[in-house]
């Protein structure tokens, strides 16, 4: 499944939401965030984007349980063959 997840336009608009990432759930239980909106730790922190030159990610495991990259939850300023990389990780590997 893929769902294309919303974020904040910036701090001042926080209820204008625009598309700003999405998340993959893979047959093998694992999801993976890809957020690259306000907030984020990408290219966009600060605002809302249509694209960006680095995203944040997360992956979790069908018990809800995230990967640890380092002691973080999440793992920001990936450029897109990070984030290529962790997809295929996401999909194969079972944590």
């Amino acid at each position: 499944m893929i769902k294309i997840n919303q974020n904040p336009l910036s701090f001042n608009d926080p209820y204008i939401r625009i598309p700003s990432g999405i998340s993959m759930t893979f047959k093998n239980g694992n999801t993976i965030s890809i957020q690259f909106g306000c907030g984020n730790y990408s290219s966009n922190k600060k605002q809302s984007k249509s694209e960006t030159s680095t995203a944040e990610i997360a992956i979790i495991n069908e018990e809800g349980n995230f990967y640890s990259f380092g002691g973080d939850e999440v793992k920001g300023w990936c450029d897109a063959d990070d984030v290529a990389y962790w997809i295929d990780f996401a999909a194969k590997f079972n944590f």
